[in-house]
């Protein structure tokens, strides 16, 4: 049996900037989390939003058996294209992790079908 192919995708713009993220993260969340999964032998790229087709070509969700999706603050820079092109592997087959507040993303929407419009509290815990 072979290892899953894993993507990790990350807006890439929390990092660049807030000072406190960038210096947790001096090589973006993408590659804390594409890190980890390597030192357990798994074979992981990364892509962000500001790659072309924000790094999420065709041919490389045709390479990509599990999309580990980091979403914070830039949904809708997210082009549709894009979302429909995630939303067909999705359906046919690749497997989808989403991370923070990807509950958010425009992928994530599609596939729940609803507007995940959570409420936020604060409890002080």
């Amino acid at each position: 049996m072979s290892l899953p192919r894993v993507t990790v995708w990350n807006e890439y713009r929390h990092e660049k900037k807030d000072a406190d993220v960038q210096a947790a993260y001096p090589n973006g969340i993408h590659e804390a989390i594409a890190a980890g999964l390597r030192d357990q032998g798994l074979p992981v790229r990364t892509a962000t939003l500001d790659e072309p087709e924000h790094g999420l070509t065709e041919a490389v969700l045709a390479e990509t058996d599990v999309l580990i999706w980091w979403g914070h603050m830039a949904h809708d820079d997210v082009k549709d294209e894009i979302v429909d092109r995630v939303h067909e592997r999705v359906l046919d087959g690749m497997g989808l992790i989403v991370l923070h507040s990807g509950h958010f993303s425009k992928i994530f929407k599609r596939l729940m079908g609803t507007t995940c419009n959570l409420k936020w509290r604060e409890a002080g815990e």
